[in-house]
């Protein structure tokens, strides 16, 4: 009976939030009120590195773990992950192996290990790692138990993974792989809320229609999706971009007055210049914009009046193309009335 009421405290849990972290530590405090460790944790594979880290720790060190990182195949919970298989040590003296690797690493105070790694078909998720348990749970129907708390965990990793996915999808453009138009209003709703200080640029990109015109839609879609990337990297992490829709690209500058903001604005007019498009589908294309900037408050406080505001600059940009025009300034480029078509070497 005890049993099936922490099943159902769990599977309660499962439904009841969508926080992976809430949901693992229900399962994770079921866990220790029935093996008892000394010192319990939950470690995730990093997908990206193939490494563990600790994402639940409780017990003695459980601070010194947080950022700790470990390789695959390494100590207990690294040869659990690599292998897929479960370890139970009731007496890790009794254990050739780890008394050797416990005789190794004595500051660990290992007398029993219960480790179990959490999967969800053949890929492992993470681990669960118990030590110093009560030797006479760590009998082969709780180590079954112990399984079936771990296939929960798994459930609540992959949900949480789903949702993750739905939401990015929710908030991205296909094409680009950027924020879509809907997040940008989203966030520019939090931006003056907080009240503080940040700039919008807006871009249309000079004669983009040539591109699908000459080369089709398929290659303007590719070439969407470098500009995207561009913006990314020139803007840095701090920074947001979105495609605002068709060839029209817009960057959220937190923290930046009229300065830095046009600081950005100028960098990334550079880059877009400089940069050639296309080589990986055998063309070498350069390609212009015309930049619009507008700051929050000074230019517009409200989300309707700031987006006006920049995308009145973009279209005086658009006068000359390939320029810059920065609210409360005008145009900072000298730039002829006759746009350069877009450029190709090959």
């Amino acid at each position: 009976m005890d049993h099936l009421r922490m099943f159902h405290d769990v599977a309660r849990g499962l439904t009841a939030s969508l926080e992976l972290e809430e949901i693992l530590s229900t399962i994770m405090n079921k866990m220790a009120q029935f093996f008892g460790p000394e010192r319990w944790s939950m470690l995730m594979v990093d997908e990206k590195t193939n490494q563990l880290f600790y994402a639940i720790a409780v017990g003695e060190n459980a601070e010194s773990l947080r950022g700790l990182r470990i390789n695959m195949g390494e100590g207990v919970a690294g040869w659990v992950a690599s292998t897929g298989n479960p370890l139970v040590v009731p007496d890790v003296r009794l254990d050739p192996q780890w008394s050797a690797f416990v005789a190794k690493n004595p500051d660990l105070n290992i007398q029993s290990i219960a480790c179990v790694p959490v999967r969800s078909g053949d890929k492992t998720l993470g681990v669960i790692q118990l030590l110093n348990s009560k030797l006479d749970l760590l009998s082969e129907y709780s180590i079954s138990f112990l399984r079936i708390l771990c296939d929960y965990a798994a459930i609540a990793i992959q949900n949480s993974r789903s949702m993750t996915l739905i939401q990015e999808l929710t908030i991205t453009d296909d094409c680009t792989g950027l924020f879509n138009a809907r997040h940008l209003y989203t966030m520019l709703e939090e931006q003056v809320a907080k009240g503080t200080e940040f700039s919008l640029l807006f871009i249309d990109l000079d004669r983009f229609k040539s591109v699908n015109d000459t080369h089709g839609h398929l290659i303007g879609s590719r070439l969407l999706s470098e500009v995207g990337n561009l913006m990314r990297r020139s803007l840095g992490p701090a920074n947001s971009s979105f495609r605002y829709g068709g060839d029209e690209f817009v960057a959220l500058l937190p923290g930046m007055g009229k300065a830095a903001g046009t600081g950005a604005t100028l960098a990334l007019h550079e880059d877009l210049r400089r940069n050639r498009f296309l080589e990986g589908a055998g063309l070498s294309l350069g390609l212009s914009g015309s930049f619009g900037l507008a700051t929050f408050p000074e230019d517009g406080n409200t989300v309707q009046a700031i987006l006006r505001a920049a995308d009145e600059m973009m279209y005086l940009a658009k006068t000359t193309r390939d320029n810059i025009a920065v609210a409360g300034r005008g145009l900072l480029l000298d730039r002829p009335k006759i746009p350069t078509p877009i450029r190709s070497s090959r």
